[in-house]
């Protein structure tokens, strides 16, 4: 009952809390948010995916997770990820610019984009000459390893949660997943954001899925300075300690310390001041303006569903049913099984109406879970959103049931929704805009107390070596006077 208390509550929102949900969940948050974002998505029923095959595969990415015990890259981490990119497909209304496939893969490659990942970087296992670093020739190290290791687990039996994908869905979404983690190695962060950037100043810019859910993944990976204080500083000594620990290591093999590795040396709040106003700001405003390009087009069906206050309610049935596979249960089948009727007659309906932007008229009514709260969620079929977005755009979003390519785009053009409806900048900007300022803040007064007491140290220590100074020649003024009364007994001898 904790952990679906946990999930209604604060899933949906910006600074949820994974510690909680850890705390709640027998330290289990990969398998119980896992089971919870892909049932309430309605990727178990659409794709067919048996509830025992999904529990027992989510239980082994967290096994991996736990491997190498790490403080910061381990099964929190990537549950809240996961809950991070959740919040920005849900809340902002991009789940609606996405296919069904498209969000199983962006799910998925949040839940494991760290998979086995050894707590150390991939500077440090291209300068150790480690086997990962041999194995994939000093490119993507740790991101290569988590793709291809979750992938082998993914061929098990009773791992397979895509057993039923078609082959073309299979490489579409394999494409996707490859396509997302690879772009979380910070050591393309630079470029993708240059990219991006370039691509959004055009007049009408195509944007890529692939391209843009890379961004949504990688910002979502390093979102941490923007969430709530509490949460941001404890993540914060997590990863320094990871990063100590690295630094140990380097001492022992004779390396040179890695940036922020040294923990005698590290400016903490210098660093995640730097790390703000360099890395975690610039990322999220490209990320924002790119939502804001992208949900254009759909702005009518993306305001409403990031303005519904839902999700809480939706939660509750589908955390039922976490909570169930936490137990070895199976109900999930049962919460989607109502909606295959209800998607044909959806698909039919949509067909004389696709045109009108502004139509109410079952735009989410084909999610089981919305059917049974009457609320606006997560739809598990998004054949009707997509239906809508294709008529009004030029080369928007497909239909559910005619996948798009891993490599489609969408046209940024605006002439097919009304000019009045925005993308809700609210939704997209307003959560992490307040948390980074007050994070910002906050670090930046503690880096003036720290600068003071770092002062205040070395005055102390440059006293305290002037008295020592001083005392030695106080000592040594004796013996140099007894010295000099000598001398000069001699001379006048």
């Amino acid at each position: 009952m904790e952990v679906l208390a946990v999930l209604v509550a604060t899933l949906d929102d910006w600074s949820f809390d994974v510690f909680a949900l850890a705390e709640a969940g027998n330290c289990q948050p990969v398998k119980y948010l896992g089971y919870d974002l892909l049932n309430r998505y309605g990727m178990i029923h659409k794709f067919k995916v048996p509830p025992a095959t999904l529990e027992t595969f989510l239980t082994r990415i967290e096994e991996g997770y736990c491997r190498f015990r790490n403080p910061y890259h381990n099964n929190l981490h990537a549950a809240d990820v996961a809950q991070t990119v959740h919040h920005v497909l849900c809340q902002t209304g991009l789940m609606h610019w996405l296919t069904d496939l498209e969000i199983f893969a962006t799910l998925l490659a949040a839940l494991i984009h760290d998979y086995e990942h050894t707590g150390t970087t991939n500077n440090f296992h291209v300068m150790s000459g480690s086997d990962t670093a041999m194995l994939y020739n000093d490119r993507a190290v740790l991101e290569n390893h988590h793709i291809s290791a979750a992938f082998r687990v993914l061929k098990e039996d009773d791992c397979n949660v895509l057993q039923n994908l078609s082959r073309d869905e299979f490489r579409e979404l394999r494409t996707l997943i490859i396509d997302m983690v690879l772009a979380t190695d910070m050591s393309f962060h630079f470029q993708q954001l240059k990219n991006m950037r370039n691509l959004l100043t055009l007049a009408e810019p195509q944007v890529d899925k692939s391209k843009a859910l890379s961004l949504v993944l990688h910002c979502c990976d390093i979102s941490h300075p923007a969430k709530r204080w509490d949460i941001h500083h404890k993540w914060t000594m997590l990863l320094l300690e990871e990063f100590f620990r690295q630094g140990d290591l380097e001492r022992e093999l004779g390396l040179p310390f890695s940036p922020l590795c040294d923990r005698n040396n590290t400016l903490v709040a210098e660093s995640q001041i730097g790390f703000i106003e360099f890395i975690v700001e610039p990322s999220m405003t490209v990320c924002a303006d790119m939502l804001e390009i992208v949900l254009a087009p759909i702005a009518p069906i993306a305001c409403n569903a990031s303005s519904s206050s839902g999700g809480a309610a939706a939660a509750a049935a589908s955390a039922s049913s976490a909570a169930s596979a936490g137990a070895g249960g199976n109900s999930a089948t049962n919460n989607t099984s109502s909606s295959n009727s209800s998607n044909s007659n959806n698909n039919n309906n949509n067909n004389n109406n696709n045109n009108n932007l502004n139509s109410n008229t079952n735009v989410n009514n084909n999610s089981s879970i919305k059917s049974t709260t009457n609320t606006l969620s997560v739809p598990s079929n998004n054949t009707n959103n997509n239906e809508a977005i294709s008529s009004g755009t030029e080369g928007g979003g497909t239909p559910s049931s005619a996948p798009s390519s891993a490599g489609g785009s969408a046209t940024a053009k605006n002439g097919s929704a009304d000019p009045s409806e925005k993308p809700n900048r609210f939704k997209i900007r307003k959560p992490w805009t307040t948390c980074l300022a007050e994070n910002k803040k906050i670090w930046k007064e503690q880096a003036v107390r720290d600068a003071e007491a770092r002062a205040a140290a070395a005055a102390a220590e440059a006293a305290a070596a002037a008295a020592a100074a001083a005392a030695e020649a106080n000592e040594q003024a004796p013996a140099e006077e007894e010295e000099a009364k000598a001398d000069a007994a001699e001379d006048t001898n």
